[in-house]
């Protein structure tokens, strides 16, 4: 199995720099970039209202909210979606992988399929950013599937990373038990 390579490749070392480096990708891109774009979309809705529009009436709506002004903000926030893909997608893996690498026999195999997680996210994100970027750039006329697909996406994505998260903690539950049992 080509994921049974991911016991030993890459070295602990570099998956904890690939995690750093994520991480802070992640903290800054929401910190300085995402909150300074949200101050410029006027409530009520923001960008998950509109990941999650499903309907081309609904999308409408909200970007009659919004005006050319919060459209502006919120395209100029999908593109900065893109590097934060590559933050979230590498540090969830990365976290995943290292807390894998100290579990055994059949969990470890199921944390090896899981650091597929944030790689499926991001690929599900990607397609919702691009549909995401059509709506904005062809409103009024984009075609009607495109808001079902960005949301269904956007439910994917959500859906594979909370999986992902939620293995991680379990398993960094199981680690540390293991670790206090053998130092008793």
């Amino acid at each position: 199995m080509f994921l049974e390579k991911l016991k030993e490749f890459p070295k602990n070392l570099y998956v904890l720099i690939i995690t750093i480096i994520g991480f802070l990708i992640f903290i800054l891109t929401t910190t300085l970039v995402f909150a300074s774009i949200n101050q410029m979309v006027p409530p009520p809705y923001g960008i998950l209202d509109f990941e999650f529009a499903w309907v081309p009436e609904q999308v409408l709506i909200i970007f009659a909210s919004w005006g050319s002004s919060g459209m502006a903000a919120e395209t100029l926030a999908i593109y900065w979606d893109f590097l934060y893909i590559v933050g979230y997608g590498s540090f969830i893996f990365g976290a995943i992988l290292l807390v894998t690498r100290k579990l055994e026999e059949k969990l470890q195999k199921i944390g090896l399929w899981m650091t597929l997680a944030p790689i499926l996210a991001g690929i599900f994100d990607i397609i919702e950013n691009i549909n995401l970027l059509v709506m904005l750039d062809m409103a009024p006329t984009f075609s009607s599937f495109v808001p079902f697909i960005a949301s269904l996406m956007a439910l994917i994505k959500f859906s594979v990373l909370i999986l992902g998260i939620v293995f991680f903690f379990v398993a960094l539950v199981i680690v540390i038990i293991k670790l206090i049992r053998k130092r008793d």
